[in-house]
């Protein structure tokens, strides 16, 4: 996979930064812990990816499907391109690893999530009622990971 040099996979011995720059980035009710990541990393077809500049997302890829499962950046370091390249490399990832398509859900809320998303050639597909602790819907959204091959 040819990723920026920014951009590295994350393992067992990183949870503890990924789960700060998850809380650093999430509502209390909705930020992953370590022992939680931990479990996800351990989990068939995971993989995490960690942006040195204080970012991480963490997808999963089997059966020819991707979803991220969490993406965060650091609020600080928001607005600086960390999104988009950790987006790419795990589109890349996914794609080498026989996924054709990627799949994820972002609150209705996140303005910016939806507008990285959509960039990155994300559709809308649905959507989840109510689906976060605070009773805001999710969107979910489908891309193609056939330009990522």
């Amino acid at each position: 996979m040819t990723r920026s040099r920014a951009v590295a996979f994350a393992g067992k011995a990183h949870v503890r930064v990924l789960a700060a720059i998850h809380a650093a980035s999430f509502q209390a009710s909705e930020a992953w812990g370590a022992d939680a990541i931990e479990l996800q990393l351990a989990l068939t077809g995971v993989f995490a990816l960690l942006h040195q500049d204080g970012g991480m997302v963490i997808c999963r890829a089997v059966a020819g499907e991707a979803e991220i499962l969490t993406l965060a950046v650091m609020p600080e370091a928001r607005q600086r391109g960390i999104g988009v390249a950790l987006l790419r490399a795990a589109m890349r990832e996914a794609a080498a690893r026989g996924a054709s398509v990627m799949f994820l859900e972002v609150s209705t809320k996140n303005r910016p999530a939806l507008t990285l998303y959509g960039r990155a050639g994300f559709r809308d597909i649905g959507r989840r009622s109510r689906y976060y602790s605070d009773g805001v819907d999710a969107v979910v959204m489908r891309a193609s990971l056939q330009n990522y091959v």
